[in-house]
């Protein structure tokens, strides 16, 4: 990140130093540059990475109840329903085990709300297995618990899921930007249906930071796909018209999450955010969203990873510089876009805000 700063001419303000223009700061300092007091107020030429209440798409708990609300309201025709079925836990507890009754052979996965890199997931298939948990964990922090998808796109035999990155200039007016660069991240191991396997998290996760401790893991490709390759699989595999729609899906299923958020976020005109949106696709090429990263990991693992992040920054802050300091025409605001390898999904302020081009649900796809 520093040397995109370098390359772009930027300099670096002291430790001390108030006259800057961007910083890129971490979710836990961004109260503290967002304080009450007027001493911690921005000028109107800063700008920080961070919305204040960011927490609320990004955090799993307040995501999972941001986005029921959110279906509540919209209309049904138009929604695409692409997260898990999800309860917040301990509130939710009975109305978890209500639905778990239905369906007492069915396996979820647990998730602790506010951490990340796979830190203290687990699945369960009997209630007993959260009663011993609930015990354990009396007073401790929430945890959301899923529908697992156990039917998920195999690509040799192993279970993978899509990072993709998502900028976000404003809640209001809403402006979302769909990166077309991203990668699939894969399991070390073959999936297995069998739940004696649960447990086995090279087989179900596949969180980087959990992966790269295998014991065979692979560092030149770091388990990954670019996008592209992805894209040139599947439609291989599946026909273009199927996997056109399944990417027409994935972007549906990040605008109904911003919009999820949008009345509610605070939308402070020093903000922007590059969110990492993490993804499963089933067996179905239908497209499930697991969680919405604040601060994606930027580090690189591989000489793929290190091309594609510097990229991404740089191209960010094109858009960033952009929308922020500078008071562009459309025309010229939608060159920078092109040209920074983003693609429009919704842009309010300029009067044509859907660039979608499917509105219809996933289950009309054809197989």
């Amino acid at each position: 990140m520093l040397n995109c700063f370098d390359r772009r001419g930027w300099e670096k303000a002291g430790e001390n130093d108030n006259d800057w223009n961007i910083y890129w700061a971490n979710v836990m300092t961004i109260k503290q540059l967002f304080g009450v007091d007027t001493a911690n107020r921005l000028r109107d030429d800063q700008i920080v990475n961070h919305f204040p209440n960011h927490v609320e798409l990004t955090r799993k708990d307040m995501m999972v109840k941001n986005f029921k609300r959110y279906k509540k309201d919209v209309d049904k025709e138009n929604f695409f329903d692409c997260v898990p079925q999800t309860y917040v836990l301990p509130s939710d507890y009975s109305l978890f085990v209500e639905e778990f009754k239905k369906c007492p052979n069915s396996i979820w996965i647990m998730k602790p709300a506010a951490k990340a890199r796979g830190i203290g997931i687990f699945m369960v298939s009997k209630l007993s297995q959260l009663r011993k948990w609930s015990t354990k964990s009396a007073g401790g922090d929430p945890y959301v618990i899923s529908k697992y998808v156990d039917r998920p796109l195999l690509i040799g035999g192993k279970k993978f899921d899509l990072r993709l990155y998502v900028l976000v200039t404003s809640y209001r007016p809403l402006q979302v930007f769909f990166y077309r660069e991203g990668f699939a991240r894969f399991c070390n191991e073959n999936y297995s249906h069998d739940f004696s396997d649960k447990d086995n998290h090279f087989m179900h996760l596949t969180n980087v930071s959990v992966q790269k401790t295998y014991s065979s893991y692979n560092n030149t490709h770091g388990g990954k796909w670019s996008i592209a390759n992805l894209r040139l699989y599947l439609n291989s595999t599946f026909g273009t018209e199927a996997t056109s729609l399944m990417f027409q899906d994935i972007e549906l299923a990040i605008l109904h999450s911003v919009k999820s958020v949008r009345n509610i976020m605070i939308n402070d005109k020093h903000s922007f955010e590059c969110y990492g949106y993490d993804l499963l696709i089933d067996e179905n090429l239908t497209p499930w969203l697991l969680e919405v990263n604040a601060s994606p990991a930027l580090t690189a693992t591989t000489a793929n990873d290190k091309r594609l992040k510097a990229s991404l920054i740089n191209n960010v802050f094109n858009i960033v510089t952009a929308t922020k300091f500078q008071n562009l025409g459309q025309d010229a605001l939608d060159d920078i876009v092109a040209s920074s390898n983003f693609i429009t999904l919704y842009d309010e302020a300029s009067n044509r805000p859907l660039t979608v081009s499917a509105t219809r649900h996933s289950q009309e796809k054809w197989r």
